[in-house]
């Protein structure tokens, strides 16, 4: 018989913690019970649970999903955001449908370029390392510490201008792809970004970006 004794958790902080990470209430309780109490660290506990089983579902398809818009600043920035899942019924559900919200409302707010890492183009990479080169080289660094230099720079790229390695603007604390796996762990479906758009008034150029596998289907089309 075990002689381990679980942990007594206050049904206060099992509600805070659910309220906080949208887990249900017995991941929340066995998270409490496995920090011992500790707050942060049960939510550490259900991220790292979250991105776990986001990367089981990772491989499934997502043929399904909702078209959601957010528009900011009386009219004058807009977005269009296709967010896909595997059933017609988690799409339609409000925790699918706050994420649609929440995303969108991110890239109206942050402008990114590409929706993951994979998706930047070799052209600019390179571009981004000459810059930075450029920098290194000014400030009269050797070459070894130029190279190590830019595996941080281009980690900034990253987090600046791919939607999934973005701090999510409500929650600093948490990536795009976090607060997506978080969901994942809780509807129990796999959920991607396929593509979004976003237009600004007085600007001739505007944002369009599509995850991979639609970038290469246009191609073939």
């Amino acid at each position: 018989m075990s002689t381990e004794t679980a942990v007594k958790i206050d049904a206060k902080l099992v509600k805070e913690l659910r309220e906080k990470s949208g887990a249900p209430m017995g991941d929340c309780l066995k998270a409490l019970q496995e920090s011992k109490g500790d707050m942060e660290g049960a939510f550490i506990v259900l991220r790292k649970r979250g991105m776990a089983s986001a990367a089981k579902k990772a491989s499934r398809s997502t043929n399904e999903g909702a078209v959601g818009t957010y528009i900011h600043a009386g009219g004058k920035i807009g977005v269009l955001l296709e967010l896909n899942c595997e059933s017609y019924f988690v799409a339609r559900t409000e925790d699918f449908q706050d994420l649609l919200r929440d995303i969108a409302m991110h890239i109206a707010a942050t402008d990114p370029r590409y929706i993951a890492k994979d998706e930047v183009t070799e052209a600019d990479i390179e571009r981004e390392k000459d810059v930075y080169r450029a920098q290194a080289a000014a400030s009269g660094k050797p070459p070894a510490i130029v190279e190590k230099m830019l595996e941080g720079k281009l980690g900034k790229f990253y987090e600046e201008y791919c939607l999934l390695e973005q701090p999510f603007i409500k929650e600093q604390s948490q990536s795009i792809a976090q607060i997506i796996a978080t969901k994942v762990g809780k509807l129990g479906e796999n959920i991607s970004i396929r593509r979004f758009a976003r237009f600004k008034i007085g600007e001739p150029n505007f944002t369009v970006a599509s995850a991979t596998a639609v970038a290469e289907e246009a191609a073939q089309a």
